[in-house]
């Protein structure tokens, strides 16, 4: 049997969707009580005099000038299939744009020149240009990145160690 009739009698006559499945950290038993632990302690600080305004969170994006969209990210939810398309157009112009939010000041939008963001063009942003001013703006700061390949470079991490010592 092909594989398109096996697919077509899943979903015709046995009515079953296909769903994509999410990956999640993987979890050992002591992880929970690490992870109820770190979630009340946030909330105790978060209550202190001053820990929301020493948060900086930062984030970068890629824009296609063509307007097209990562699709793994968009969604469209309603009760019927509204059939979206969008046009592909391949090797459409991009632009890389970071940025990083603290309660009382947005630092961006930085343009990176580069058409691809890697952790040395990441390192020499957060060296040359956000961290001055963040050290310039808030005197005690939490800065908080995600784990993309290049935020997570051995280079990057080397420099944020020796600017928060005590992570």
């Amino acid at each position: 049997m092909s594989h398109s009739s096996v697919w077509r009698i899943l979903r015709k006559r046995l009515r079953v969707k296909i769903f994509r499945q999410q990956l999640l950290q993987a979890l050992n038993p002591p992880d929970h009580n690490l992870r109820l632990r770190f979630c009340f302690d946030f909330q105790q600080r978060f209550l202190e005099d001053g820990f929301a305004e020493k948060l900086v969170f930062s984030d970068d994006a890629t824009f296609h000038v063509c307007g097209k969209v990562n699709r793994l990210n968009v969604h469209i939810w309603g009760t019927q299939n509204p059939h979206a398309t969008i046009e592909n157009l391949r090797d459409s112009p991009q632009v890389n744009v970071f940025c990083a939010v603290s309660s009382c000041k947005d630092y961006g939008p930085f343009f990176f020149a580069e058409p691809t963001v890697t952790g040395i063009n990441y390192l020499h942003i957060v060296q040359l240009w956000l961290m001055p001013q963040l050290q310039e703006n808030i005197v005690n700061f939490i800065f908080q990145r995600d784990g993309a390949p290049p935020h997570y470079n051995l280079d990057v991490r080397a420099h944020l160690k020796a600017i928060f010592s005590c992570r």
